[in-house]
């Protein structure tokens, strides 16, 4: 990912984002990768288009603003272009240089969440606990059309797209849990099980204290995720040393840290590179990194003998597969499914979830879901899984939108749930 404004960590090291972007020929092997441009045909939308774009501004021909703004902002910043470049280019944290020069036209209630997300999470909380009250209580949908109104339509769309309101984070269940002194792992809670799927969380706790032994949870805030996609680089910065000064507090250095969202494992592992011109803080985030897990990582395969279950796929979330490098943990889940585990056409293509993404382009996102849905319809599948909490909330969607037969959960909820294993609170 990038780093500081100007300077990329890349396959051939650090390079100027100038030096990066040159780097594409223009060839378009990666367009048919690209999940926008296969959506929508246009050259602006594609791999190659939003390179140049940026390359153009960096040598101050900048072409139109809007049209800069909507091949940027577009991205999905899957990396799936990357993966199939013969040069690795960089594509996403091009885009993302290219967006920091436009930063005054960044979405002002993403950059506010990710600062109350890093800075103030219990401030946060109470707010989410607050609107979480509205919605069940069936309030929160007259107040769509006034978001709107208001140029919160991001808001708006998160709030209709999200079934769950829970009334309790998972941050204040896993606070009540014992805190041993020389856990076998640490439990990262990223903002997506934590604030809108605890379910995800209890059970990937309860999967890994019955396969690995005792844990502890970190106590962390947000990743800095949202605000490096959507904020500042001082915001990422900060969620980036205020994450590693608490695991250094803990004191158990020699424990994997492991994250049940595949976005923000992806992320933790990338922090020394928010610090090329910091030499000691990239030496601390180093240490860190190093110790970081996705839980898929960390799930073995199943010593039960196979057995057929309801027909299963599994979509290979963006940041495992092209950030991470993880393939889909296929022998583990024909361990456990035998032959009710189906291959899914397409599997490591987006599903349009993209962190904020669905609600800020909402017509695009769904162009993208309804190719994804259509995959998933293909093989019959009554069961999606994913790891990553944007693609979760993103395919319960577009199953409930397209194809209501099937339903989404996290790896560990079906592992929980195989294994017999009870996820309290």
């Amino acid at each position: 990912m990038a780093e500081t404004a100007g300077k990329l960590q890349t396959d051939l090291g650090e390079r100027s984002t100038y030096d990066a972007a040159s780097q594409c020929s223009r060839c378009g092997y990666c367009e048919q990768s690209c999940p926008t441009y296969v959506a929508t045909g246009r050259e602006p939308l594609s791999p190659r288009g939003r390179n140049q774009i940026v390359r153009l501004m960096l040598e101050g021909r900048t072409p139109d603003r809007d049209s800069v703004k909507e091949a940027l902002s577009t991205c999905l910043l899957c990396g799936a272009c990357s993966t199939a470049c013969y040069a690795r280019v960089p594509t996403a944290d091009i885009v993302l240089e290219g967006r920091r020069m436009l930063e005054p036209e960044a979405p002002l209630i993403a950059r506010i969440l990710g600062r109350l997300a890093i800075r103030r999470p219990r401030l946060l909380a109470s707010l989410l606990k607050i609107g979480y009250a509205f919605k069940r209580a069936g309030i929160s949908r007259l107040g769509r059309p006034f978001l709107r109104a208001a140029g919160l339509g991001a808001l708006a769309e998160a709030d209709a797209s999200m079934d769950e309101a829970p009334r309790e984070f998972l941050c204040d269940a896993l606070r009540r849990r014992p805190a041993p002194e020389s856990p076998a792992w640490l439990y990262f809670a990223a903002c997506g099980p934590n604030y809108v799927l605890p379910r995800v969380g209890l059970a990937t706790w309860a999967v890994l204290e019955n396969r690995l032994g005792p844990g502890r949870f970190l106590n962390n805030a947000c990743c800095g995720l949202l605000s490096y996609n959507y904020g500042t680089l001082v915001d990422a910065r900060d969620a980036a040393i205020r994450t590693v000064e608490r695991w250094e507090a803990l004191g158990n250095k020699d424990a994997p840290v492991i994250a049940d969202c595949s976005s923000c494992a992806d992320f933790l592992k990338r922090y020394p590179r928010l610090f090329l011109d910091d030499p000691a803080w990239k030496t601390r985030t180093e240490a860190f990194s190093a110790r970081v897990r996705d839980v898929i990582e960390l799930l073995g395969v199943e010593a039960a003998p196979a057995r057929t279950a309801a027909p299963l796929v599994y979509h290979e979330s963006c940041r495992a597969r092209h950030g991470q490098g993880l393939a889909a943990p296929q022998e583990l889940l024909r361990s456990v499914c035998g032959e009710g585990y189906k291959t899914l056409p397409e599997s490591d293509m987006c599903c349009g979830g993209a962190g904020a993404f669905s609600f800020l382009h909402p017509e695009l996102s769904d162009e993208v879901l309804r190719r994804k849905i259509s995959n998933v319809a293909r093989t019959g599948a009554q069961v999606v899984l994913a790891s990553s909490t944007s693609c979760l909330l993103q395919l319960a969607r577009g199953l409930r939108k397209y194809y209501p037969q099937a339903r989404a959960f996290h790896l560990t909820e079906f592992l929980a749930q195989n294994d017999g294993t009870k996820t309290r609170a």
